[in-house]
């Protein structure tokens, strides 16, 4: 276990999260030698203590604090304060998340010049590309022993998967098959295999599935050089005269301000949690917040296209059985404007619990319709919908004065409107998720509308042009060069693709990048 480092230490990188971005940049920079302190705002939970129910690991799991919402958004009006889904933990949301690992396609990092102008949309090329990232990505599926790379066997495919993949076959799908998932097919990296118990989302019991809570972290404070200090909420970041950052004040465990010292602050809360602590680090020199001079920090926020299909036959599925995520249909992913909309989607296995299911399927609100749906739940398959939605200057967090934490600081609101090209992809995917169930005999099928936010995108996005964004190529903000953002909010747009392997590759590169401008001294 490392020392601890002392408060005033100000030669340590402080990383802010400890999720697939900040978690896997912790470790990866404790491996090159450089002293790290992660500040992590929930507690330390490892397999033996996840909890296989779904509202009881809700409960012990889901980021809570206050938060509000606005826009046209289905989640403003039933679930206004909890607009995403995600996790206050050692490991952040790589606790929660399916395991779906999934490239960007080569056009998705230049969308900008493969769509053209959208109208409304704030589109913008990425400043790297396909070419740039390939090395990344490898990295990245070897960490996370992604399945179908690198020689690692698929998983095998439930009930859900087999109604999934007879459905896509018979409308002349071709890309199906159980996924590139980061979760193990045989015993990997000292991580036991799948054992199909179903509660992907609660936290894996059997260690599985990748989650830096007990893959990076661990590894890294073997290495004497990170030091993670949970339930250290983090208030503000604090710079000097010449405006380079030189600590974090943050709330420990009971509740004292602390202020650690830093010679670089990597920030990696999430896309909500991120800009909205550099707003609420405004200062006479950053009035408008730091590294936001642009005034782009909290804009651009994607959630993804999402929905879900699920559908009753004759006869039972049992969906809950099994990897929840491992299956996945491709082809309506790739970019065809013929559709009547720019970009792709992707439709993957899902089921959840009945209790959630009551929470989110809403078809009509309660009543026969609803209560003989979920009659039918033993006889249900279930897929997500996931594309890519449009980044749009006025989807965007903000403080809200008006709402305190319990830290007595401002509120993040969450404002998102759907853009008309995400509205026309989720009826084309609802239509066609409708389709393959119907194309096996589906007695019904209910399109379900979005559920708070998983994938959180956008709001401190990587751009060429200073103006345009708010970080540069390497996640280094272009106002403060010592400090960075190493999460999905430098995501210049979210691209249909399952966010987290992008995430664990990015935070893998900039962590070489960090560790050589240290070592150059320019850091």
């Amino acid at each position: 276990m490392a020392a601890p480092f002392d408060l005033n230490d100000d030669s340590v990188v402080v990383v802010i999260g400890t999720g697939a971005g900040g978690g896997v940049l912790a470790n990866e920079l404790a491996q090159k030698g450089v002293s790290v302190v992660a500040l992590e705002a929930g507690g330390r939970y490892l397999p033996d203590d996840y909890i296989n129910d779904e509202w009881e690991s809700f409960g012990q799991l889901a980021w809570l604090d206050a938060r509000t919402t606005s826009g046209d958004w289905r989640v403003a009006r039933d679930f206004s304060g909890l607009p995403t889904w995600i996790v206050k933990a050692v490991g952040g949301a790589t606790v929660h998340w399916a395991g779906a690992s999934l490239r960007f396609q080569d056009h998705e990092w230049k969308a900008a010049t493969t769509y053209g102008p959208v109208q409304g949309a704030s589109l913008l090329d990425w400043p790297i590309d396909a070419a740039e990232m390939d090395p990344w990505y490898t990295k990245a599926e070897d960490k996370l022993g992604v399945t179908r790379t690198g020689g690692r066997e698929g998983l095998p495919g439930n009930n859900n998967f087999k109604v999934l993949e007879a459905g896509a076959k018979a409308l002349g799908y071709k890309d199906v098959h159980t996924g590139r998932m980061a979760i193990n097919s045989a015993e990997n990296d000292g991580r036991a295999a799948c054992q199909q118990v179903g509660f992907c989302f609660q936290g894996c019991k059997f260690g599985a599935k990748w989650s830096s809570a007990y893959a990076d972290i661990p590894r890294g404070e073997a290495t004497g050089n990170l030091e993670v200090r949970e339930r250290a909420h983090v208030l503000k970041i604090e710079h000097n005269d010449a405006g380079q950052v030189t600590g974090v004040l943050y709330a420990d465990a009971d509740g004292n301000q602390q202020l650690q010292k830093a010679r670089v602050v990597c920030v990696a809360g999430n896309s909500i949690e991120s800009p909205r602590l550099l707003l609420n680090s405004a200062s006479n020199m950053f009035p408008d917040g730091l590294a936001n001079s642009s005034g782009q920090v909290g804009r651009n926020y994607m959630r993804h296209m999402t929905g879900s299909v699920y559908a009753v036959f004759d006869k039972p599925v049992r969906m809950w059985r099994g990897t929840t995520m491992a299956g996945i249909i491709t082809d309506e992913s790739r970019h065809d404007p013929s559709r009547g909309f720019v970009g792709g989607y992707e439709m993957e296995t899902l089921s959840i619990g009945l209790p959630f299911m009551a929470a989110f399927l809403d078809p009509g609100g309660w009543g026969r319709e609803f209560t003989t749906a979920l009659d039918g739940y033993e006889n249900m398959a279930g897929m997500w919908l996931v594309g890519e939605d449009m980044p749009q200057e006025t989807n965007r967090i903000t403080l809200n004065h008006e709402v305190k934490d319990q830290y007595g600081l401002p509120a993040p609101n969450v404002h998102f409107d759907d853009h008309p090209n995400d509205i026309a992809m989720r009826n084309h995917a609802y239509k066609q998720g409708s389709a393959i169930y119907d194309a096996v005999g589906a007695t019904r099928v209910f399109p379900t509308p979005p559920y708070p936010s998983t994938h959180n995108l956008g709001t401190n996005r990587m751009s060429e042009n200073p103006r345009d964004g708010v970080v540069n190529k390497w996640g280094q903000t272009h106002d403060v060069s010592n400090l960075f953002v190493s999460d999905g909010s430098q995501f210049t747009t979210g691209a249909a693709e399952n966010p987290t392997l992008t995430i664990v590759a990015l935070a893998i590169r900039q962590a070489d990048h960090i560790a050589g401008q240290m070592n150059a001294g320019n850091l």
